[in-house]
Order: structure tokens, then C-alpha cells, then sequence
């Protein structure tokens, strides 16, 4: 992620004719961005959800620069749940709510960014939180995550569908002030950028985000809680990040994590109604169907 780092061949195209600003603006009703039909409400509508952002957040943290500006502008110590439902709500209000709404959370996100700065203090390097390849890298690991996740725990994703949900979450992107150009359009274009980063190291910031991610302050009752979607995160984390982390894995275990992890999402599914945002955008395009 060096300044002058070659472009990935998806960076150097340039959008279609008509392409433009889109999606933010182009939505014709009312049902957000994405709507019922698409991949990105069906992935983000998944329980499989939450064990993906937080295998998106254990490989973001090993990016020095991108933990530094977290580590260093961030209140997680003092309030990691609170930390964690922001990022929450807004992924939530971007993919479910309406597109003024989505917008409107897009502005401020922006503005926080703009106003972030700094220097990490294991390489040296002068950092922005506005910087297109710190939004890219979040992103890039962002989508990859969510939709690992959805394949491991959610559902059978085909090929055709993986693609368009890379591409449906270009809107994304954009919200953070990405380029539509800038963003992989499809699932090869993605996983490429994500497999090919060198510059992964476990700086300590790093070490003390993974402790926060795996084991949040909790009562103790509720430890055990949380270890589910911890394990399943770790069980579909790449080796190397594995390595890197210095976290032991059990290979053979990992099919019975899916299979039980999987299992305990569908009968949440079953007894447990979506979310209250879920449940309004798709009350919302009920009523914009009819």
C-alpha cells in the first residue's frame, strides 16, 4: 500500500458511459441502494454477517498504517461495544435504510475522515484517513470478508452471485469517497488485491486490536458467548494471517466449526426475527412493490 505502488489493472479503468457518480444518485425508489433482490441485503441480512466483519477487522489490523489511524483517533479501549455498533449502524443504515438516509450517513463518515491525521509510528509514515488506498484497503477487506463469511456459514454462493455482490457493493466505495473505477468489480479483480498484500505485519497495535476483537470485555457469564463467532472468525481466516497472529489452529477442526457454527445460524434464522432495520427495508419494499 506505498504511495507509489502500481495500480491494479481494475484501477486504470475507466467507468462506461453513464457510469458517473452512480450509485449514489441513480437509485429510482425508495427501497436504499441495494433493495430485496440484491446480493448485498442477503448477505448483510445473514447472522454469517457478524463472524465476517470480524474476520474483515483481524486482517484490516495488520495493515500498520490502517491499525495506527485506528489505534491512535479511536475510542475502542475505553468503549469497544460502542465502537463496534457505529460500524455496525452504519453498515446497516447504508445497506438497509433509504438512500437519503444512506447518503446522509455517508456524509458524516466522510467529514470524521477529513478531519484525521497522523504519523504510524512502526513505519514512519504519514497517514490520512481520507487516503483512497487506506478506503480501498478497508474495502477490498471488507467485501472479501462479508462474503467468506456468508459461503462458509450463510449459504452456497455461486460464482455468478459472488461477482455480483462484488460489484453491487462498488456503492460502497463509493459512499467513502472511492472512485467506482478505484473498486474491484468482480470477485477475481477482489480476491487478487486481497491475496497479494505484502505489507501485513503484527505491529503492536495490531496484537492489542486482536485481543479486543476475540476477547471484548465482557462478564463472565457471557465469555462463552462470544467465543462462537471468535472461533468461526479464526476458522476461515487465510493461514498466513493465522501465522502472522501466532494464533494455533487445529486443521481437522475446522469442518466441525462450519458444520456447528452453520447449523446454530439456521436456527437463529428460525426463531430469532431479523434485526429492526432488516425488518423495515423489507416492510419498505413491501409496500413499494404493491
Amino acid at each position: 500500500m506505498t504511495p507509489d505502488a502500481p495500480r491494479p489493472e481494475y484501477q486504470r479503468r475507466r467507468p462506461k458511459r453513464g457510469e458517473e457518480g452512480s450509485g449514489v444518485t441513480r437509485t429510482m425508489t425508495d427501497v436504499g441502494l441495494f433493495g430485496p433482490d440484491s446480493m448485498v441485503w442477503r448477505i448483510h441480512a445473514s447472522p454469517a454477517s457478524l463472524i465476517g466483519g470480524l474476520r474483515g477487522l483481524l486482517i484490516q489490523a495488520l495493515n500498520p498504517v490502517a491499525m495506527a489511524a485506528v489505534s491512535q483517533h479511536s475510542n475502542y479501549r475505553d468503549d469497544p461495544w460502542g465502537r463496534l455498533m457505529r460500524t455496525s449502524e452504519y453498515l446497516t443504515v447504508t445497506t438497509f435504510g433509504d438512500t437519503r438516509a444512506a447518503q446522509e450517513a455517508a456524509t458524516r463518515l466522510r467529514a470524521i475522515h477529513r478531519r484525521i491525521s497522523g504519523v504510524d509510528p512502526v513505519t514512519g509514515r504519514a497517514y490520512r484517513a481520507d487516503d483512497p488506498d487506506l478506503l480501498l484497503w478497508v474495502h477490498n477487506i471488507e467485501v472479501h470478508s462479508f462474503l467468506a463469511g456468508y459461503r462458509a456459514y450463510g449459504g452456497r454462493v455461486s460464482d455468478a452471485d459472488a461477482d455480483r455482490y462484488v460489484e453491487e457493493m462498488v456503492r460502497h466505495a463509493e459512499l467513502v469517497g472511492l472512485q467506482a473505477e478505484d473498486a474491484p468489480h468482480n470477485f477475481a479483480e477482489l480476491d487478487a488485491y486481497v491475496t497479494s498484500r505484502t505489507e501485513l505485519a503484527l505491529t503492536p497495535a495490531a496484537r492489542e486490536g486482536m485481543s479486543y476483537i476475540l476477547a471484548p470485555p465482557l462478564p463472565l457469564a457471557l465469555k462463552p458467548l462470544w467465543s462462537i463467532p471468535a472461533f468461526a472468525a479464526i476458522a476461515i481466516l487465510p493461514e498466513d494471517i493465522r501465522d502472522l497472529y501466532g494464533i494455533p489452529w487445529f486443521k481437522p477442526a475446522t469442518p466441525f466449526v462450519r458444520t456447528s457454527t452453520s447449523a446454530l445460524l439456521r436456527s437463529l434464522r428460525l426463531l430469532v426475527p431479523p434485526p429492526p432495520p432488516v425488518r423495515e427495508a423489507l416492510a419498505r419494499a413491501e409496500r413499494l412493490a404493491a
